[in-house]
């Protein structure tokens, strides 16, 4: 039995605004949620890690395993209208929201389709909206937004990269667990994005601060 709802991703059309993307509450959900948060690294810092840099136990490598998997790129083609077939793929963990964080953005240029899993149970903090991704009209402000997405139970985001996918969310500082994949357009993106993550990584583990 897998531990994503494939399902409901199939059977959730595409939110055109701001921009194309879709929304799957409980993607993960059950034991296979519990597990994968068991199983999750424990990142007492801010910033995103190569998944190879963290000691990844088996109820959240099942999750990582079919998000990277070709039955969901197979789903995430035909929902977007994309070919990522022979397309490389790109995963990090991030485990802690710092206040810096979450500031107006699109993603990079060498970046496909962005997949967001939120791995968090609800809390007060996420209720009042902060920490929640915010969908932006434009890059003006963030209260200029047009969705907004609890990053709790087992929530799925996935959107393609386009020019106008500009997402940021309030400050937070405070345990925020989340998967970022991506597909990514060529295999020197992920060597040179993963030497970047590696290096910022061992920093954070030698700096005390």
């Amino acid at each position: 039995m897998s531990v994503i709802d494939l399902k409901t991703f199939n059977k959730t059309p595409v939110t055109q605004a701001p921009f194309p993307h879709v929304v799957v509450k409980g993607f993960v959900s059950g034991p296979a949620f519990d597990a994968a948060i068991a199983d999750y690294p424990h990142i007492a810092k801010g910033g995103s890690f190569p998944v190879f840099t963290q000691k990844v136990g088996p109820g959240l490598r099942a999750v990582l395993d079919a998000i990277d998997g070709d039955d969901f790129r197979k789903a995430v083609e035909k929902k977007f209208g994309v070919d990522l077939s022979g397309r490389p793929t790109m995963t990090t963990l991030r485990g802690r929201a710092r206040a810096k964080d979450g500031q107006i953005h699109t993603d990079s240029k060498t970046k496909m389709v962005t997949v967001l899993l939120y791995l968090n149970r609800a809390n007060d903090a996420f209720e009042k909206h902060a920490g929640c991704l915010r969908l932006l009209n434009g890059p003006e402000s963030l209260d200029n937004y047009a969705a907004e997405v609890p990053p709790v139970d087992g929530t799925l985001l996935v959107f393609p990269c386009v020019p106008n996918a500009w997402h940021g969310h309030e400050p937070f500082d405070g345990e925020r667990r989340v998967i970022q994949l991506n597909w990514v357009t060529d295999q020197g993106v992920v060597q040179r994005e993963q030497k970047r993550h590696a290096v910022s990584a061992f920093i954070k583990k030698i700096n005390p601060f």
